[in-house]
């Protein structure tokens, strides 16, 4: 059920789940609001506030990560029961068993998720846009937003093109520098 649970919000379409979350960040009526206000903490107005948009817009994003604990999950399952045993019987700890059985071999599975991330949240577009527009303040202006707006808005299509190229110039930098930390392609038996 657990599974169920973290992966139905990835079903829920861009729009619908836009508009469930602007409901549910309502300052009044607004279902957060109302359970805060039940232990006796006044909620801001989430998406009315330059200070509260983006945690609004983090809480939504966290409600959508089935994806990566699916993957995660497979990843997990994927790893044999008897390095675990034998661990055990050596005296590891729970600590020692993750670090040196968990973590690398589920290195490769952390850094796909990783990747997807990074792709995913320099594409992010569709939730600031139908939510906010890049308010209030600029405070939802995510690059993505602000590359359209320049775009198709304000028809600077050079300045847009160049900030595309940036864009992907800066997207495959920091998934580099993943592959390097994470060390892909090295064998997990070091």
């Amino acid at each position: 059920w657990m599974r169920v649970v973290f992966f139905i919000p990835t079903l829920v379409p861009t729009v619908v789940a836009c508009l469930l979350w602007i409901w549910v960040m309502q300052p009044e009526t607004g279902v957060v609001n109302t359970l805060l206000g039940y232990i006796g903490i006044k909620g801001p107005g989430w998406l009315a506030s330059p200070t509260w948009a983006k945690p609004a817009f983090i809480m939504m994003m966290i409600w959508t990560c089935g994806n990566a604990i699916i993957i995660y999950l497979a990843g997990l399952q994927d790893i044999s029961e008897s390095l675990y045993e034998a661990a055990e019987i050596d005296g590891a700890s729970f600590f020692r068993e993750t670090i040196s059985i968990t973590l690398p071999l589920l290195k490769r599975t952390i850094l796909y998720n990783m990747v997807t991330l990074v792709i995913g949240v320099f594409q992010w577009f569709a939730e600031p846009y139908i939510m906010t527009q890049g308010g209030p303040d600029n405070a939802t202006m995510f690059y993505s937003l602000y590359l359209y707006q320049n775009a198709f808005t304000y028809f600077k299509m050079g300045y847009a093109s160049a900030q595309a190229w940036i864009m992907l110039v800066v997207a495959f930098a920091i998934i580099l520098i993943l592959f390097k930390f994470l060390k892909f392609g090295e064998s997990n038996n070091s």
